[in-house]
């Protein structure tokens, strides 16, 4: 019985392509499948990346020079062309114009409010493409791996079967060939996994900062153009002066009861004495009065009417 022959020159016999070649038609179709998912997931995820901080620098813009225009239409040609601000504007203009074409009475507030939340969703729908399969993909591509690695188990253990043996350097060398799948695996889907939580992160942020831009313009074209969110800010310093002046009307109470203590703590003067009800100073029945104004109780006159 003839021995195999030592690789020339001290080549590694066992490696990932001779997995692959010695693997077959299965070994090869799943490293294609999981080669295949780690590139598409990684355009995804660069690509979203570039969608999600253009938008972000769009809000920068926004913040700078939108809202120091005298109108919306002004402000939207400030706006980069078919960008998510700009749809907006947009769409909230067009809204205010059909709304004038309505025959059914329908609210201002509510017609642009439904106009301007179908744009939101329709600018969300785009951000979200393609993170299904990412989420597909951080799901899947480690069983995938994992069937490659089965397969590749059960092969070397027919070969070793055929071959009559079962030390250690038959058997460790296509058992642990077969588990580069399953690393392979684990190397798709950990960065599809990575990435899908990391943009919707990111997608919640470019969302919540897109409502409240929508909501700036609800409120500045229902108020005539008279609200803007610069406005708000500068409201808040009035809001705490308006404050102010009702909490001095709130104090006002407080001080008529301090009064009030110091009167009840004085001493008792002839003729202060609280008056019973229907009584006048003198003792005499009191004349009703109308309207809460009460009569001197010196006089007998009618009361005012």
């Amino acid at each position: 019985m003839t021995t195999p022959a030592a690789p020339a020159g001290g080549s590694n016999p066992y490696g990932f392509i001779e997995a692959l070649q010695q693997g077959g038609v299965i070994a090869w179709s799943v490293f294609l499948i999981l080669a295949t998912m780690s590139v598409v997931s990684f355009y995804i995820i660069f690509t979203k990346l570039f969608e999600q901080q253009k938008i972000m620098n769009q809000a920068k813009a926004v913040r700078t020079g939108f809202w120091n225009s005298s109108n919306l239409k002004e402000g939207a040609n400030k706006l980069q062309a078919n960008s998510a601000y700009r749809q907006i504007v947009d769409d909230s203009l067009v809204a205010q114009e059909q709304h004038t074409k309505l025959t059914d009475p329908v609210e201002a507030h509510d017609w642009m409010h439904g106009s301007l939340g179908r744009s939101q969703q329709a600018i969300g729908s785009k951000l979200g493409e393609g993170l299904a399969f990412l989420a597909t993909v951080g799901s899947t591509a480690p069983f995938i791996g994992l069937f490659g690695t089965v397969i590749g188990i059960y092969r070397a253990l027919i070969k070793i079967g055929a071959a009559g043996q079962a030390s250690i350097d038959a058997v460790a060398g296509p058992v642990g060939e077969a588990l580069i799948m399953t690393a392979l695996g684990l190397a798709v889907a950990v960065p599809a996994v990575l990435g899908y939580n990391w943009l919707i992160r990111r997608n919640k942020s470019v969302m919540q900062d897109l409502s409240t831009f929508s909501n700036d313009v609800l409120g500045y074209m229902v108020s005539g153009g008279s609200l803007k969110p610069n406005s708000v800010k500068s409201g808040l310093g009035t809001g705490a002066g308006a404050g102010g002046v009702s909490t001095v009307g709130a104090a006002t109470p407080a001080v008529k009861s301090t009064a009030t203590t110091k009167s009840a703590g004085a001493p008792t003067q002839p003729g202060s004495e609280p008056l019973r009800a229907g009584m006048t100073s003198t003792g005499a029945q009191a004349t009703p009065t109308v309207g809460g104004v009460s009569t001197p109780s010196n006089t007998t006159n009618t009361p005012r009417v």
